[in-house]
Parts: structure tokens; C-alpha cells; sequence
């Protein structure tokens, strides 16, 4: 008996598969940027990841979260607002087989189709890595993006 599984099956249980590998973040915390009267108000958040595959690098992400009726259910669009910084918080080890590039970390920013991902770089010839955020929604032609370097550099007298 042969199993067929429908593309959009095929779809969703790769990324079930890929997920365990992106990182989780910490919401260190928000603040209110327009209060609404019904519903949580509009605010900005910011949260942390570590690097899944490169211990010693901490990412921090600010994005903008719609309030309101909608935004309290859950079926806001949230705009493609946001900006990274990404730094070198402890020894870095660059594994030898690190990919060109890799999508560390994402979250879904609406219901449908609209997510904010961050991808890892290696630049070798500069002994960095390169952290762009990136909008799954173009806007005006153009996703929204950001970008965070941290170069690898000796922590507490280790080379």
C-alpha cells in the first residue's frame, strides 16, 4: 500500500520537523506605545534568542505588537516593524560544518503567510556572523530587514 501525502501536509510536517532546531525566545519585556480603550494596547517587545548551533551569541529583537480587539484575540496583522542587535555573550566556537546560511530563529507576525525570520551568515573572510531579520511580507516591493554583525573574537583570554 503506498501512502500519498498532499503537498501542504508535506508542507507543514517539514517545518514540524525543521522547528526543534530554530530558537526559542525570552520576552525580557514591552513597552505601550498607544493605549487602547477596548482590548491590550498597541506596545513594542523585545525578546532574546541564543544562537542554536553557535553557543556564545545572544540576539535581541524588538517588533511592534497591534493591540486592540483584534490583537487581544489573536487576529491582529502586526506591522513589519522591528530591529535586531545580536552580540557576542560568551567563548564562541564556529562549528567546522556551520551552513553559508540558516534560518535561526522565526515567528509568525499574523495568521496567514506573515512571519519575521532571522537568518545566520558566515562572512570566513571576516571571521563573522551576519544576523538579518527579515519581513515574509513584502511591503512596497521590499521585505522589511535588519541587520546585526558580531565578530568572532577571543572571551576572557581563551582563543
Amino acid at each position: 500500500m503506498k501512502i500519498m501525502m498532499k503537498p501542504s501536509h508535506l508542507l507543514a510536517a517539514t517545518f514540524l520537523l525543521a522547528t526543534p532546531w530554530l530558537a526559542q525566545a525570552e520576552t525580557i519585556g514591552c513597552a505601550t506605545t498607544a493605549w487602547k480603550l477596548i482590548g491590550a494596547n498597541h506596545k513594542v517587545c523585545v525578546e532574546a534568542f541564543h544562537d542554536p548551533k553557535v553557543p556564545g551569541v545572544t540576539c535581541h529583537v524588538s517588533q511592534a505588537r497591534t493591540g486592540g480587539i483584534s490583537g487581544t484575540l489573536g487576529l491582529a496583522q502586526d506591522p513589519s516593524q522591528f530591529s535586531l542587535a545580536c552580540r557576542q555573550t560568551g567563548p564562541i566556537t564556529v562549528p567546522a560544518k556551520l551552513p553559508e546560511e540558516e534560518t535561526v530563529f522565526s515567528e509568525d507576525t499574523s495568521i496567514l503567510f506573515k512571519e519575521t525570520r532571522i537568518l545566520r551568515m558566515w562572512d570566513a573572510a571576516n571571521r563573522t556572523l551576519i544576523y538579518l531579520a527579515i519581513s515574509r511580507k513584502l511591503i512596497e516591493g521590499a521585505p522589511a530587514n535588519s541587520i546585526s554583525t558580531v565578530p568572532v573574537m577571543p572571551w576572557g583570554g581563551k582563543p
